[in-house]
């Protein structure tokens, strides 16, 4: 990075402490922003003003939204019979697209993971319990194919089976390791309608 520009090594140091961005990725963004035009670089801060102040979580699923509840808690055509649970809110878009498959969600916002101090209270799993009523026909375990979100799978199903619901494992068909929010349609698709009781 170009020593002499100490506000532009700030900000990519900034953009290099997001999710998935190195430090190259972070200079070649930095730059990038300094490149906008004065109107543009305004209108970028604005809009990440406007997202910190619109968007919340939704007091049922807890998934993004500017309203409470979200639209997917407000859909009157969701079975509200089934949920599925996943872990990010990505994982739940990535689940939506999918034909046929209209359950209400359940976000964690993570996955058990003793290793990185992440135990069940760090988890939405009290919200999720609470959740569960005599609609509640169904909980569909939606968690990543990888060793935490196995790990989560089990821990949720040990603590649902009691209660008298239906919990359901999406099928195998994606890949050990993968993440649901990289996955196509047609695989997902696949997944949901081969899940088995848990």
């Amino acid at each position: 990075m170009f020593k002499s520009a100490s506000s532009v090594e700030r900000l990519a140091n900034r953009l290099a402490r997001m999710p998935g961005i190195g430090r190259k990725s972070a200079a070649r963004l930095a730059f990038y922003i300094l490149n906008l035009t004065r109107e543009e670089a305004l209108e970028l801060s604005d809009i990440i003003r406007e997202v910190k102040e619109k968007v919340g979580f939704c007091s049922v699923c807890f998934n993004i939204s500017e309203s409470d509840p979200c639209q997917v808690c407000q859909d009157p055509k969701r079975d509200s019979s089934v949920i599925c649970v996943v872990e990010e809110t990505a994982d739940a878009a990535a689940i939506d697209k999918v034909d046929g498959f209209n359950s209400m969600f359940h976000i964690l916002g993570g996955r058990l993971s003793p290793l990185d101090g992440i135990g069940p209270d760090d988890l939405r799993i009290k919200e999720l319990l609470n959740r569960l009523g005599e609609d509640v026909s169904e909980v569909v375990l939606a968690t990543n194919p990888n060793v935490e979100g196995e790990a989560t799978a089990i821990y949720l199903s040990k603590l649902l089976k009691p209660l008298g619901v239906k919990v359901t494992r999406i099928a195998r068909g994606l890949p050990v390791g993968a993440d649901l929010e990289f996955a196509d349609s047609a695989t997902l698709g696949r997944a949901l309608e081969g899940r088995q009781e848990f």
